[in-house]
């Protein structure tokens, strides 16, 4: 019985708080993730309770309820997740003399642990989730996360109780909850325009990273421990396979078909994000292979025709001969959602194609519970413009004396974006903004080493030249062991698939889906396929000046190469024109001086002068403008 669900926790030394009430809050402002049911459990001590809301999709009887006690009565468990490969784990626990009285996944996630132990049985799943598990024998509270990071899990001490949560509002409905600011961590905001792991925008509050288990004991509540059981680094650097271009084909077909399947398990109204990009094409055009009826496929488009990527969706979706949906995005829908933001992620978060992935995700779950995306086949098959422009440019780049590499980017700034637009025009059908894409490449000229350059393709702005808070050299989430010898390209993806995937994309994702009920599930992300991504030659990926080659060359034996062989966009939006539009008022009152000064953290100055720049066309502020104003919208809704 996979889920999707919301889960709270409250761990204590002695039961000095009632936290059978405090969780009641704790969940209720998690209701979203699982409207289908709340339970709560707390141990007869009342040192540690859990609740859960759950999101019904398979086995929607009470069988499925969480807290949930294992068999023998050593663990209890609160889960949000899937394990996709749960029938074929319990098929060999009931060989092994296990029973059980549903069809739930939890069952076979206890199952597995008390037949296994927790880390081995962790190993084995295959799917995302994060849990809690209390081992009432050893009197040892656990939270797991999935090896990537599709689904959430916070924690933290307040006042001297241990909480998790699937979100941080979870925890910020914690009696007394402390809203002080991490400085560091809004530092990383404003360079990222996420929070990266571990930190949160709270101080003492954290992010549990992918793939690791947290150990924690009522008479320790300050010293967790954390131990990775999968790493990502070591997937980096397992050796390459020979393959044949054919054998590979036929390998990631079969590999993608059996992930996809899996995630077709539902006994609810199932769809497919259809963007018409080769990812989600790929991944529709296998569900709809394998479906007897038209799948449902959803998609977003736009009046702006640069940004509108819905006439290419509903062509696949035609040739596909899929129920297809699209929704004809207009700023004012826009503009009603943008409120809803800060409640929505809970913390500063800027990637604003947040607002189209709501919006996809309200629309799908009129009609469907469960919708299929097609994320990550950037991150393991080289889809993003650095993973391979970017090895070019730092080859290029190499040969220049440092004097030169500096005359060169002070010669491409002194040509604003707007003017470079003009200047490339001819090109603009291949890259949207060019000129904003030179001024990046020309920062990221005066690095040292791929890491450094790396960075500075990521970064949006320096947090320095924005915060008012005392200068600091604010930390840059270099998190990677890899070898700076390795290949630029698998490098660069490598650092992606650790950071930026988890992060953002699927942050945007889970809150955008979750917000409205609707469970999103990543096939694209099975570890299996991760691995066998990683086990090819880099040129399997990446070839020229052109990414996820062989996710291409699959794609084209479902759909025809003219319907879906175009530039990568992105999910993007028109922020900059909807800020100087419709969006001022909105924007104006937030980036009001006496109110930034007020407010404490933010130097009005650069602020403003951005903002005039933008207004006057001189140079196209958007994403750092929207860094700010998702900052100043989610201090107003959250920091109190």
């Amino acid at each position: 019985m996979p889920l999707m669900c919301g889960i709270a926790g409250i761990l204590q030394a002695s039961p000095s708080i009632d936290a059978v009430a405090c969780l009641q809050s704790m969940l209720q402002a998690t209701s979203h993730r699982g409207p289908d049911h709340r339970g709560i459990w707390s141990s007869s001590d009342r040192r540690v309770t859990f609740g859960h809301n759950r999101l019904a999709i398979l086995d929607l009887t009470s069988d499925g309820h969480q807290p949930m006690h294992s068999e023998c009565g050593r663990y209890v468990i609160t889960y949000n997740g899937e394990v996709y490969n749960y029938l074929e784990l319990k098929k060999e626990l009931i060989d092994l003399g296990h029973r059980f009285r549903g069809n739930s996944d939890t069952e076979v996630i206890l199952a597995s642990i008390v037949e296994w132990g927790l880390t081995a049985s962790v190993k084995r799943f295959n799917g995302m989730f994060a849990f809690a598990l209390w081992d009432g024998k050893k009197e040892l509270l656990y939270l797991v996360r999935d090896r990537i990071g599709v689904k959430p899990l916070y924690y933290g001490l307040s006042h001297g109780s241990f909480l998790f949560g699937s979100e941080l509002k979870a925890l910020r409905a914690f009696p007394g909850f402390s809203h002080q600011i991490n400085a560091n961590a809004l530092g990383s905001y404003f360079r990222y325009n996420y929070i990266p792991v571990p930190c949160t925008i709270y101080d003492d509050i954290y992010k549990l990273p992918p793939a690791h288990i947290l150990e924690i004991s009522p008479q320790q509540l300050q010293t967790p421990t954390l131990d990775p059981y999968w790493s990502m680094s070591d997937v980096v650097s397992q050796p390459k396979e020979v393959l044949m271009e054919k054998e590979a084909l036929l390998s990631l077909d079969s590999l993608l078909k059996d992930a996809i399947g899996k995630c077709m398990i539902s006994d609810v109204p199932l769809g497919s994000f259809l963007s018409g990009g080769i990812d989600s094409s790929l991944v529709t055009s296998l569900m709809q292979a394998q479906s007897q009826k038209p799948i449902r496929t959803f998609s977003i488009g736009f009046a702006e025709k640069s940004y509108d990527e819905g006439s290419q969706a509903a062509a696949v979706a035609r040739y596909l001969k899929t129920e297809h949906t699209e929704l004809l995005l207009a700023p004012e829908e826009a503009m009603a959602v943008i409120p809803e933001l800060a409640n929505i992620y809970d913390e500063p978060f800027a990637d604003s194609s947040q607002i189209p992935t709501y919006l996809v995700s309200r629309l799908a779950r009129q009609s469907v519970t469960v919708c299929l995306s097609g994320d990550g086949g950037d991150e393991a098959f080289g889809g993003y413009n650095r993973h391979f422009f970017g090895k070019s440019l730092w080859g290029k780049t190499r040969f220049m004396p440092e004097a030169l590499r500096n005359l060169a980017t002070k010669g491409i700034f002194a040509i604003s974006p707007s003017a470079w637009d003009k200047i490339l025009s001819p090109i603009q059908r291949y890259t949207r903004s060019p000129g904003d894409h030179l001024h990046k490449f020309a920062r990221a000229m005066g690095a040292n080493t791929v890491p450094d350059f790396y960075e500075s393709l990521i970064t949006h702005q320096n947090p320095a030249s924005v915060l008012r808070l005392p200068p600091r050299d604010y930390p840059i989430a270099k998190n990677s062991t890899q070898d700076s010898s390795r290949d630029i390209s698998e490098l660069m993806m490598y650092l992606d698939t650790i950071g930026y995937l988890h992060d953002d994309v699927l942050t945007k994702v889970d809150r955008a889906s979750m917000r409205t009920s609707l469970e999103a599930r990543v096939p694209l992300l099975d570890h299996r396929v991760i691995e066998f991504a990683w086990r090819l030659p880099i040129s399997y990926r990446v070839r020229g000046a052109q990414g996820k080659w062989l996710l291409r060359q699959l794609l084209y034996r479902y759909v025809p190469q003219q319907l879906v062989d175009r530039p990568k966009t992105g999910f993007a939006v028109p922020i900059g024109a909807w800020l100087k539009g419709p969006l001022r008022p909105w924007t104006e009152g937030l980036l009001d001086e006496k109110r930034m000064k007020e407010q404490g953290y933010l130097n009005p100055a650069p602020i403003q002068k951005k903002w005039k720049e933008h207004l006057s066309g001189q140079y196209n502020w958007q994403q750092a403008l929207w860094g700010v104003l998702m900052f100043q919208s989610w201090l107003e809704a959250n920091a109190t």
